[in-house]
């Protein structure tokens, strides 16, 4: 097996190749005058089964369509110098959100996406909360895996909420199924009742809207935020201050993702969250070092990604 990671996610990289006890395989990475790249493996892959991290998300050093078109010409120099398997390990997908058609001519920009990864020649991709599960698995014809951070976030939730009475809440209906899967495993890990509510709220041509119906009994009770990506924070913002005049005791945010992009930093330190955790497949550079010292945490996950490496290798085998 070789693991690759490219620059702009080496650290996350050098992480899940110290969980699974390998180093690293070398690379070369060179960007021309005109911002045009080449980028090429530095060990024969030939026969070898494959894997390459790269998180699509923009930022701090690349744009995310940037990191896109590297990782897409790493995976087409692979296949050309014969690789047998290549895994695309992407722990944030870019273009994830676009998954369906709600305005007339509306790309369905995780489907096109999909398309370049096999024109490149990619087996199969490894992501973490891709958004719409069922959209993602849809859009791919090679193997794509889903991963859950769930097990994550049910450590860090019980750390924070003890005995007390709790309630899994989806900012928003589209998220219900995603609370409900989190909450019936916090049932079974905690052996008692979990709480379930949601937040109404519509999007449409950008503009949100709603945030002010809670449909569930929050009253008295520790509220667990789930989202699968934070970008401006208003989502949870408002989700957070109906909650709380609800009658909630205290809220927590959960998000897979942390995209903090402006004006995060003022609506997390403005908004009644007592904390909020996400994991680190987005680096948090966007924020200051105070808030994030105060209210955010990244929980590692790059044992999530060793874990489902590890399986894949040894089923390939």
């Amino acid at each position: 097996m070789l693991l690759f990671a490219l620059d702009a996610s080496r650290e996350f990289g050098a992480a899940v190749a110290a969980q699974l006890g390998q180093p690293l395989a070398a690379h070369e990475e060179r960007t021309f005058e005109d911002g045009e790249h080449k980028i090429r493996p530095l060990v024969d892959p030939d026969g070898k089964d494959v894997f390459v991290v790269q998180s699509l998300h923009g930022g701090p050093s690349a744009s995310g369509d940037d990191k896109l078109v590297r990782l897409l010409l790493f995976i087409a120099a692979l296949r050309d110098h014969g690789a047998r398997r290549i895994t695309a390990v992407a722990p944030y997908l870019a273009y994830a959100r676009k998954d369906r058609r709600t305005k007339p001519f509306d790309p369905v920009s995780v489907r096109v996406v999909a398309q370049l990864f096999e024109a490149a020649g990619c087996d199969g991709l490894i992501t973490l909360e891709a958004h719409n599960v069922a959209a993602f698995d849809n859009a791919f014809r090679c193997r794509a895996v889903n991963l859950e951070p769930y097990e994550l976030f049910a450590a860090a939730a019980a750390k924070c909420v003890g005995d007390a009475p709790a309630v899994v809440a989806s900012p928003d209906v589209g998220g219900v199924k995603r609370a409900q899967l989190w909450r019936e495993a916090l049932e079974t890990a905690w052996q008692r009742p979990i709480g379930q509510a949601f937040v109404d709220k519509r999007r449409s041509a950008g503009v949100v809207s709603g945030g002010e119906i809670v449909t569930g009994d929050v009253r008295d009770a520790t509220v667990l935020i789930l989202d699968d990506l934070i970008a401006t924070f208003g989502t949870i913002e408002r989700a957070a201050t109906t909650i709380m005049k609800a009658g909630a005791r205290r809220v927590l945010a959960f998000a897979a993702h942390g995209l903090f992009v402006s004006p995060a930093a003022e609506s997390l330190m403005r908004a009644p969250v007592e904390r909020v955790f996400v994991t680190d497949t987005v680096p948090l550079f966007r924020l200051a070092a105070t808030a994030v010292r105060e209210r955010v945490e990244a929980l590692p996950c790059a044992g999530l990604f060793a874990a489902e490496i590890r399986k894949q290798h040894a089923a390939w085998r």
